[in-house]
């Protein structure tokens, strides 16, 4: 029944390969090979397994008054939800890890989900985002670019201690490995962050308190490096190393797209990249009362769209995941291999030592924001002290 099943899916998806051409060219997928003329269906698959996250509606008003839908204005934070949620998924899951429809999923694939919801208690939601970004200059309501999702992801991951992700955003396109390790391998947060995220997060997702995101060691590391690539239009001279970025084992992909529309790249063929569209308005989902989450309408059951990488804004995030310390060493060794061995123009910079003429670097720790999404945090604190001396008054 298992291979019947399996059987079923692949015919199901192969109707739609009729958008890929016929060519001997290997299609890269987030550090994956495919090869259209003899897995078609294995391509379709990891396409399908990754989460999809578009415009939604009828969710609450972000803020209490705000909009009740991010269409129109969401694209670049949907975008930003794909990307974090396949580092989850690598984290939790592995890049190996498939997603078949009506297959029973682990708890661990659903709780990530979770953190996505549209719902102003989960860490990672539109409207956290959103009101994150108030602090980072921009408007609920107000397009973003691939560095302001950036930060903002980096700040919210402050609060998440189940995920404990380390999120390093590049400056002035440079990637200081000092500066990765010492965040890495910090000697966990302060007892303030820790209790915050710890509430948060139980807030969000509705877990106990036996979390293993605290635990020493290397933290799992989130890097972003947002480029410009060009000034009007992408530079013919970074388009090798650009793809060569997708054949990582830890890519995570780009964002990016066109003026005011972003799109999810997760690969290319060719001189075109593949990309995973949010430009769909769909319903407001909620997790059931067991937990799980009705998720077909989060992955994308058909052919990804392409364009030609000339056709790209040159404003773009590269993104990659390396679990281990062992794996940012190596994605090291790959950029220095493979991106840094023209003399040319490079995109980006990887140097040793944090550089003397830049401000000390000190690891990010809970923002001080004002808005929204920070009173969120604090409420639901009280909330939880509230319910945890209702708890022993109980005892």
């Amino acid at each position: 029944s298992v291979l019947s099943r399996y059987e079923n899916q692949i015919t199901i998806l192969s109707d739609y390969l009729e958008e890929f051409p016929e060519t001997d060219e290997p299609v890269w997928i987030l550090g994956r090979q495919h090869h259209l003329n003899t897995d078609k269906s294995k391509l379709l698959l990891d396409v399908s397994a990754r989460l999809w996250f578009t415009y939604r509606r009828k969710f609450s008003p972000i803020g209490g008054t705000g909009p009740s839908s991010d269409a129109g204005w969401g694209c670049m934070l949907r975008c930003g939800q794909m990307m974090l949620a396949q580092a989850l998924i690598c984290r939790h899951l592995g890049r190996d890890w498939q997603w078949e429809k009506h297959k029973k999923q682990p708890e661990e694939y659903h709780r990530i989900l979770r953190c996505f919801l549209d719902r102003k208690d989960c860490c990672y939601s539109i409207h956290q985002m959103a009101q994150m970004g108030v602090g980072e200059g921009k408007s609920i309501g107000e397009w973003f670019g691939p560095n302001t999702v950036a930060q903002v992801l980096k700040k919210l991951a402050l609060f998440d201690e189940w995920n404990s992700l380390a999120v390093y955003v590049s400056m002035d396109n440079t990637v200081v490995i000092e500066d990765i390790k010492k965040m890495c391998w910090s000697p966990g947060q302060s007892s303030s962050v820790a209790h915050s995220s710890a509430h948060l997060h139980r807030s969000a997702l509705g877990q106990n308190k036996n979390t293993a995101g605290l635990c020493p060691g290397w933290k799992p590391l989130l890097l972003i490096i947002p480029l410009r690539l060009g000034i009007n239009h992408i530079n013919p001279v970074y388009i090798d190393a650009f793809k060569e970025c997708f054949k990582m084992p830890q890519s995570l992909g780009a964002l990016g797209g066109k003026p005011n529309n972003a799109y999810y790249f997760i690969g290319f063929l060719g001189n075109e990249l593949i990309y995973l569209d949010p430009h769909t308005t769909q319903s407001f989902v909620d997790s059931e009362e067991n937990g799980t989450v009705d998720d077909e309408s989060f992955h994308c059951q058909q052919a990804p769209h392409r364009m030609k990488i000339m056709n790209l804004d040159p404003s773009v995030a590269l993104g990659f995941f390396c679990k281990e310390e062992c794996d940012f060493d190596n994605w090291c060794s790959l950029v220095q291999k493979e991106i840094l061995k023209q003399q040319s123009l490079r995109m980006f910079e990887l140097v040793q030592k944090h550089p003397p003429h830049w401000p000390p670097f000190i690891p990010p720790s809970k923002p001080e924001v004002t808005t929204t999404g920070a009173e969120l945090i604090e409420s639901t604190d009280k909330l939880f002290e509230l319910e945890e001396e209702f708890e022993i008054l109980s005892v």
